[in-house]
């Protein structure tokens, strides 16, 4: 660790000591309200401790030092709110996301980002997330089935293959890029064991490989935004200076962010001293006249007995109708997905409404969680104090009104976390069991 410190000295001057007392007291922990489901206000209002805002996101706050297992929250399993360290949320601010946009987010696991990206898109255009570690896309999907996503691809692809399959098809393209992450020493005692100089020289030679992978997707007039969890110049300043001389067709630009700290004049970085564990981020312009996505709806021919379901469930068909059934699940794809992805190691495509047992469907738990209230043909709302969804959270059965009969979601003060089956006043619970909780 002598070198890293010597390293961060010399970065550093005059505020390296107040650098080094930051390890001293608490890491920074953070959530970022999910806007898909709940607002600032409204979760201020269900959360019995105070939340103070962020400087990198308009919905990113500070979580006090004293509250323990957020996740545990029935707010947190309805997808309230997704639990982030504050700066990391700074980057998917810098891409300036607007409704109707196709964006890539190469580097994608857990979510947080890709997450952040769904909720800025606000159900309209198309978020392709990609993750090549197995293990990690799962993760990642799952995070973004939680936050109700609709309109997300999720893909276990390699950087490379993936881009030349999707050459200039993207208004924006996100680069986490993985680095030596020095940002999160302070959190990850295993960052600090593996951390050495040739190290740092190899993650950069991997970053430049990622980020020239990466501009293949975008297309003219897009904006790509690179970023990671590291101080290293050679990672952050050397990866984007060596791009732009490589790629003249390329522009640092300034993102019209305040926070953190400009470096090469555009670029941002983020030291513990400015409110966060650490990062950098640059947003790149590709030069060239802006083309608008543009990518016609595809409608496809569902047998009636499926449609007559996916009413008896959502009766406004709020996903769509590109309704398609591989192997024994009946998928709903974003309206907005038309690539050519034969071939390309795809997780899920939109949304399951159902999954074909026997002769009969029982309905899916991600298509539940996209819903909003009003979309469901059925509804119990239980308080995010109550006892019933602490019961139902535990894979219980719950009592719920005699009116309610067949396949009803189930949501937290309004926000949908699943769903049941009602008969003579119970519930039986379709909590998929891996989420359920432990008491």
């Amino acid at each position: 660790m002598n070198e890293f410190l010597e390293r961060m000295r010399g970065l550093l001057g005059d505020e390296y000591e107040a650098f080094l007392r930051y390890y001293e007291g608490d890491n920074f922990r953070g959530l970022r309200v999910n806007t898909l489901k709940c607002t600032p206000g409204k979760l201020h209002e269900l959360l019995d401790y105070e939340l103070k805002p962020t400087p990198f996101c308009p919905n990113g706050f500070y979580l006090p030092a004293d509250v323990r297992s957020p996740g545990n929250s029935p707010l947190h399993h309805c997808g309230a709110f997704y639990i982030q360290e504050p700066s990391a949320t700074s980057a998917a601010e810098m891409l300036g996301i607007e409704d109707g946009d196709f964006v890539l987010d190469l580097c994608a696991a857990p979510g947080g980002k890709s997450t952040q990206i769904g909720a800025k898109l606000n159900r309209t255009g198309l978020l392709w997330s990609n993750e090549i570690v197995r293990s990690r896309a799962n993760i990642l999907l799952s995070n973004i089935e939680r936050m109700g996503i609709p309109n997300a691809v999720v893909s276990n692809a390699h950087p490379e293959a993936l881009c030349d399959r999707l050459a200039g098809c993207f208004d924006r393209v996100l680069v986490d890029a993985p680095c030596s992450g020095e940002g999160m020493f302070r959190k990850n005692g295993e960052a600090q064991e593996e951390w050495s100089a040739e190290h740092v020289r190899s993650c950069a030679e991997r970053q430049l490989h990622i980020l020239n992978s990466a501009k293949k997707a975008l297309k003219a007039g897009g904006v790509m935004v690179y970023s990671t969890c590291t101080f290293s110049r050679e990672e952050n300043e050397g990866v984007i200076e060596r791009f732009l001389a490589e790629n003249p067709d390329f522009a640092l630009e300034d993102a019209g962010v305040s926070f953190g700290r400009p470096t090469m004049d555009y670029a941002r970085r983020i030291f513990p001293m400015d409110g966060g564990e650490g990062h950098f981020a640059a947003r790149l312009l590709r030069q060239g006249e802006c083309r608008q996505s543009s990518a016609p709806e595809i409608q496809t021919q569902a047998d009636k007995a499926v449609l007559d379901y996916y009413d008896s469930l959502f009766p406004e068909r709020p996903f769509g109708e590109r309704l398609e059934i591989i192997k024994d699940k009946i998928y709903i794809l974003p309206k907005n997905y038309n690539f050519d992805s034969k071939g390309l190691p795809i997780l899920r495509a939109g949304l399951i409404l159902g999954e074909l047992v026997k002769r009969r469907i029982e309905p899916h738990h991600s298509a539940f969680m996209a819903a909003r209230a009003e979309d469901c043909a059925q509804i119990v709302d239980l308080g995010a104090d109550s006892a019933a969804i602490r019961a139902y959270l535990h894979g219980e059965e719950i009592d719920v009104p005699r009116g309610l009969s067949g396949y009803t979601a189930v949501a937290v003060s309004g926000m949908t976390t699943g769903f049941g089956k009602a008969s003579n006043g119970r519930l039986k619970n379709k909590y998929p069991k891996g989420l359920r909780t432990l008491k």
